[in-house]
């Protein structure tokens, strides 16, 4: 489970943001102060001849040292809880017992002679990065043969001179991480727990199920003050205010309060709600609808999720863990006179660069389907990469990637849902709704996030498919 930081009530103070803070720059507050925990192994020995004889081990570290801090912000939530210059099998034996607690292990070659050591860290059978810089060694030849036996399953591999490929190589981990702490509420009267049992099962992710009293007694617990303070910002910072009235966007902001409140309770990361089933007449109709909450715990770093949609939750905690950005749901159509896919969604976020990203414009709108409640109709990047991806069951996820041409906002636009983009795919987009299957919601981030996801998958025993090739 993930633990708040000691001496504080609910989100830690680095990880709670308002829709316009700023703060220090962190991958991802997902998993509530949680660290990544990581076992940091200097591979190598004296006696090996690359990169040169009577290599300095030490001088190594110490230069490798200073990479990492120069990396600090970006490895801000991780912690090396294994930090060890291992030259024998001998010495990996002795500290097997911690490598089975981390998330993963960072193995990086200094020198020529290692084989046998990494054979036997391989052995502890986690998640495993090398680091090999030119001349490290000879052992890469042997690397891609090694990957296709079993013990190198779980074994990833980064040869490069590009030092902040350090900070890369442990994206898979955090990933790994956040979907092992990850606590998500479902406010649902429905039933979803074989699905939360096969989630649990491989990746560790905790599912809680809240009723209808809960939510509404975290609703009536915030005072009128603190909506009307939540509701000015909102509506000041909006580019136009088109249909909603104050008094709905009021009560949509009550609500997002309610989320965070419910969120802190159960030290959760994501929350979703059946909001066109279960949810609509007694919470959305009654009440207020979720977007502009779930937007909200978005642009946080946190996750709202629409429509009880619990795969695309396990997909956003997974894009959100290799990236540091939230997801953005979609129901998505086709054009191919300009092999395009246009993503279109009512729920958007504002900070898809990350919490502490400069906020995207955005106007307050209904839901376009229902014509009532409020959401942030956000205009996104024109000129941005994306990955577009969804979790199928344990062990498949479709993906594309491709360019973002289009972020229709105006007024006369008023077809599909109100966050829309159109994103020229990397391939074919005949191929890409050819390949399509498994239900229509898809989960987009910013970045092209293809390496770091087919890590992941190597680790996780995942098989990742392009549709649009």
């Amino acid at each position: 489970m993930c633990l708040a930081m000691p001496g504080l009530i609910g989100l830690p103070d680095l990880m709670k943001f308002s829709l316009n803070s700023r703060g220090p720059k962190i991958i991802s507050p997902g998993c509530r102060g949680s660290k990544v925990k990581v076992a940091r192994i200097y591979m190598g020995n004296s006696q090996g001849l690359w990169p040169k004889p009577g290599l300095n081990m030490e001088d190594e570290i110490r230069f490798y040292e200073s990479r990492f801090a120069e990396l600090s912000n970006e490895l801000s939530d991780v912690d090396f809880v294994v930090d060890e210059l291992i030259g024998s099998p001998d010495e990996v034996l002795q500290i097997k017992d911690k490598l089975n607690n981390v998330d993963g292990i960072l193995v990086i070659h200094l020198t020529l002679e290692t084989s046998a050591v990494l054979n036997e860290i391989l052995s502890v059978g986690k998640p495993t990065m090398i680091f090999a810089v030119p001349y490290s060694g000879h052992e890469w030849s042997n690397f891609g043969t090694l990957q296709k036996q079993p013990i190198g399953a779980k074994m990833g591999c980064i040869l490069s001179s590009d030092y902040k490929q350090l900070a890369f190589a442990i994206k898979p981990f955090r990933a790994i991480h956040h979907l092992r702490e990850a606590i998500i509420l479902n406010i649902t009267t429905n039933s979803f727990s074989e699905y939360a049992l096969s989630m649990n099962e491989k990746f560790g992710t905790q599912f809680k199920q809240v009723g209808l009293d809960r939510v509404i007694d975290a609703y009536n617990s915030i005072s009128d003050g603190e909506a009307k303070k939540e509701t000015d910002k909102w509506i000041k910072g909006a580019a136009m205010v088109v249909e909603p009235s104050e008094n709905e966007i009021f009560k949509s902001c009550k609500l997002a309060l309610a989320f965070e409140k419910l969120m802190d309770d159960e030290n959760a990361t994501v929350i979703t709600a059946d909001c066109y089933g279960s949810m609509y007449e007694p919470l959305c109709k009654t009440y207020a609808f979720p977007c502009i909450g779930f937007t909200r715990l978005n642009d946080m770093g946190l996750g709202g999720i629409c429509e009880s949609d619990l795969p695309s939750a396990m997909t956003h905690i997974l894009l959100q863990g290799l990236s540091g950005n939230p997801g953005f749901i979609s129901d998505p159509t086709v054009d191919e006179s300009n092999n395009t896919i246009i993503l279109a969604h009512c729920l958007g976020s504002t900070k898809m660069d990350g919490p502490v990203g400069s906020a995207a414009p955005y106007k307050i709108r209904t839901i376009m389907e229902r014509q009532e409640g409020a959401v942030a109709q956000v205009e996104m990047k024109i000129g941005q990469k994306v990955t577009q991806a969804m979790l199928v069951g344990t062990d498949l996820i479709p993906y594309f990637t491709g360019d973002i041409v289009g972020a229709p906002v105006s007024l006369e636009d008023d077809r599909g849902c109100r966050t829309k983009i159109a994103v020229r795919v990397d391939g074919n987009a005949t191929t890409l709704w050819k390949n399509w299957s498994h239900g229509l919601h898809r989960v987009t981030c910013y970045g092209d996030i293809t390496k770091e996801l087919e890590h992941f998958c190597r680790f996780k025993e995942i098989n990742m498919v392009n549709e649009a090739v």
